[in-house]
This record gives C-alpha cells, structure tokens and sequence, in this order.
C-alpha cells in the first residue's frame, strides 16, 4: 500500500459530466456539447496566432503587460486590477488555493456550474450546495447559508449548464448582505452573450467593492476555447494573491498573440452575437413546439428538459449519438431528463432540430 497521503478532499473530486461510449457510435459529426463558439474566432486573432509562431522558443515575458491594458481599455476598468491566467478554471483554481482552508465553507447554487464543489475539495474545505428556483440562482438561499466559516460565495451569472442568470439588483442585494470577509466570486464567462436588459457587466459592481472577484474567458464569444486565456478583476489585494501563485509562465504566447487582436475586432464579436441569439431564440422555440421545456437561456447553449419514459433525455442522447451529434449530459441527479445543447452553426441547428424531432417520433 502506498504511504502517500494527498488531501482527503481530493477523494471526493468526480467528474460531472457524462459521455457516452464513443466506441458504439459513428465518428462525431457535429459538435455541440462543450459550449465553444461555432462561429469560431475573428481571421485576425487566427493570422496573430499563426505569426507568433516564430518566436515559440522563448518564454513570453509578463503577457498581462501585453493583454490587461487591452481589456482594461475596453471594459472601461483599471489595469493594474486584472489578472491574467490559462483559462478561468485557472484562476478560480488560485482564488480557491488563496482563500479556503480545511473547515472553510464555500456557498454555491446546488444546480449551478457542476465543477465548483472541487475548487473546494482540491483544498479541503466544505461546499456548501444551496437550493435554486428552477435552476437559477436564489439569493435568498445563500443568505440564510451564511455562516462564520463561510469564506467564500460563488455564482456563475449566467450559469451553466442552465443557461439562467440574476439580475444586477440580486446580485447587489446578496453583496450587501454578505460580511465583508466573504469573497464573493462572479464567474462571467457567458456575459457577452446576455441581452437580458437588467442584467448589470459583473465588473462594475467589482468596482465599487473590495471582496468581489470577476472572472472572464476567451473561449466563449471570442472563440478561443484551444487557446485557454481568462482573466480576472478584482481588488488590489486579491490580484496580488493569485499573482503571487501564478505559474511562472501562464500563458502561451500564440494564445496572448490571438487574444489581444480578438479584442480589437469588434465587428465579428457583434457578429457571432446577433447571430448566436437569433439561432438560440429559433432553436428554444422549435423544442418547445416539440412539447419539450426549455429553460430560458442568456448564454451560446439552451437546455433541454424530456419526460421520463421511451423519450427519455438518455434515449435522445443515445439517438443523436447514433447519428453523429455529439450534445452533453450531467452526472448530478437534478439533471437526469435534461440535455444541454450548444448553439452551433444554422445548418447544424436545423440537423439536431430534425433529429430530435424524428426520435420524438413527431417529425413533418
């Protein structure tokens, strides 16, 4: 027997998501399970990527010098309260390492973004799993959890894998009813895609307070998912603690190099907007038709909820993956009868429409 003893907590870490055997099926022809941008990212991050090329020798030196003015220009923030890191996981990662200890709780939606317990685990601290009201996040809830081991509350807005959000005025009520030694982590991946109108940008209230962290990707809208660049605003202090923590270097320069010209072209992330809410907007309203629920989405995916029974959510899975369409399901009980589907592009929207339709057994 080994004598190396890791963590308790990590015992507890398992995955979250599901896959079917992809032995029993046909080689995947159209991927829509892992919510990456099907529109892909705009030609000029592809050219600044393939041109950094030349330099893949070196190490690249300090990349939030060269990608936090950037963001900072754009969002309308300060530089030196950005952090950059190899994806968000990354720095939820750090903030986790930072901040929870052994007996330290983390609050977070029982139905929201599936991984977040382990940030907990990995450190061995307590996840603290709240109610939510139809897969959305109840602020109510967590207030009542609050304890004095609580370190650290966490909400995706928009969350995944339902693709439901708060509104600013919720998020503000939770953050002023929070003592002020509870970081409360916004974790935005999704925030470009919002069009909801009482939605508040998770940075502005970061702004105002000093135990709020916000965390933002590349790999959504921007298209960038195989690049694995995130960043993160937050205080003066917190930025120094998971700088201090931070690999030495985090970031890839090709990754760096397509970030920063992703962020100058505005005309191709309005694009990939207006055409992601169009296709979403279509696809919801087809499911529903099929007499399927379907939870209102403010992200690039919608989830689906089936009846148990013959037209179960499994037996849709196992359907399209018989037919080459790769969707994702979820190992936590609350989503047995759902599939999560991501936005791809229109002709493959209307394949999985199609498909769907005739494994209900109600297609034209």
């Amino acid at each position: 027997m080994s004598v190396l003893r890791p963590k308790s907590g990590i015992y507890q870490i398992k995955a979250h998501m599901l896959a079917n055997d992809s032995s029993d099926y046909p080689p995947i022809r159209i991927a829509l399970n892992s919510n990456e941008s099907a529109f892909g990212p705009c030609q000029s991050a592809i050219d600044a990527a393939r041109a950094s090329t030349a330099n893949l020798a070196r190490y690249l030196e300090n990349p939030v010098s060269l990608l936090a003015p950037l963001i900072a220009k754009r969002q309308g923030i300060e530089v030196d309260r950005i952090a950059i890191g190899n994806g968000s996981d990354d720095l939820l990662a750090r903030l986790a390492r930072v901040y929870l200890d052994a007996g330290c709780e983390m609050i977070r939606s029982c139905n929201g973004y599936l991984k977040t317990p382990n940030y907990a685990f990995a450190n061995n601290a307590v996840p603290v799993s709240v109610a939510d009201k139809a897969f959305t996040t109840s602020v109510d809830a967590i207030l009542e959890a609050v304890t004095d081991k609580t370190r650290m509350v966490y909400i995706a807005n928009p969350e995944n894998p339902a693709g439901t959000y708060i509104s600013g005025a919720e998020v503000r009520r939770l953050h002023q009813a929070l003592p002020s030694n509870v970081v409360l982590v916004l974790d935005c991946a999704y925030e470009e895609y919002v069009d909801a109108s009482d939605y508040e940008a998770g940075h502005l209230l970061a702004k105002e307070s000093e135990n709020i962290v916000v965390t933002r990707t590349f790999s959504k809208i921007y298209g960038l998912a195989g690049a694995r660049v995130g960043w993160m605003y937050a205080s003066l202090e917190i930025i120094d603690m998971i700088s201090r923590i931070g690999l030495t270097f985090p970031v890839a320069s090709s990754s760096v190099a397509a970030a920063m010209a992703a962020l100058e072209d505005e005309t191709h992330i309005n694009y990939v907007f207006q055409t992601n809410r169009r296709l979403r907007n279509a696809f919801s309203e087809s499911m529903k038709n099929l007499g399927l629920k379907v939870y209102p989405s403010q992200t690039n995916f919608v989830l689906l909820e089936f009846k148990p029974g013959e037209h179960s959510a499994v037996a849709c899975a196992d359907y399209l993956s018989s037919q080459g369409i790769a969707i994702r399901r979820f190992a936590s009980p609350a989503y047995e009868n759902c599939i999560r589907v991501t936005i791809g592009i229109e002709p493959d929207m209307k394949r999985i429409e199609a498909e769907i339709a005739i494994f209900l057994n109600k297609q034209n």
